[in-house]
């Protein structure tokens, strides 16, 4: 039998990401507390992201949005990663608060957003680690927030993961002129 590498590519693509999810996962956690939600997006629902990116883009006037709508499009698949916000009572005040009872809702505890960073880097190292193309986007996580593709989770960032002779998330022109 002979497998071709380009038949199983998408495939072998999956396996990673299910293994960045697993490296996302299993990263350190601010108290020990696991408030981080992971998710893989394939197929349609990449289709979907990007169309939300476009429509972001529109509200917004970020014009970065387009070219990442466009780009994540070249992706088998995108790892999402976010927290739930959850104040872990340290009364540290790097949020800017002196207590956690006095920080607003609305402000994330700087220790849940720490988390994300962190299990993303575990991700991306294995990522790095399997010889993978990624990027990590701000963009293509907050439209993955907004269409609630991790319930009740903030400060979303997301992961596209292609498998080619050179990387598509760098070096990266927008085929769409930008006004």
């Amino acid at each position: 039998m002979i497998i071709n590498e380009r038949d199983i590519n998408h495939e072998l693509v999956i396996q990673v990401v299910q293994r960045m999810m697993t490296a996302a996962r299993t990263a350190p956690k601010g108290k020990g507390v696991d408030i981080i939600e992971i998710a893989m997006v394939t197929g349609e629902e990449i289709i979907r992201l990007s169309e939300e990116m476009i429509q972001i883009s529109a509200e917004k006037n970020l014009k970065f949005f387009l070219r990442d709508a466009e780009n994540i499009l070249q992706a088998d698949a995108l790892l999402i990663l976010g927290t739930m916000q959850k104040t872990q009572g340290l009364n540290c005040a790097h949020c800017g608060f002196d207590t956690c009872a006095e920080k607003p809702d609305a402000v994330p505890c700087v220790i849940n957003t720490v988390d994300v960073g962190i299990a993303l880097g575990s991700a991306c190292a294995m990522a790095s680690d399997l010889r993978v193309d990624t990027r990590v986007m701000f963009s293509a996580g907050y439209a993955a927030q907004r269409l609630g593709m991790l319930d009740e989770c903030k400060c979303v960032m997301a992961v596209p993961v292609s498998a080619t002779s050179k990387n598509p998330f760098f070096d990266r022109k927008s085929k769409t002129p930008l006004p």
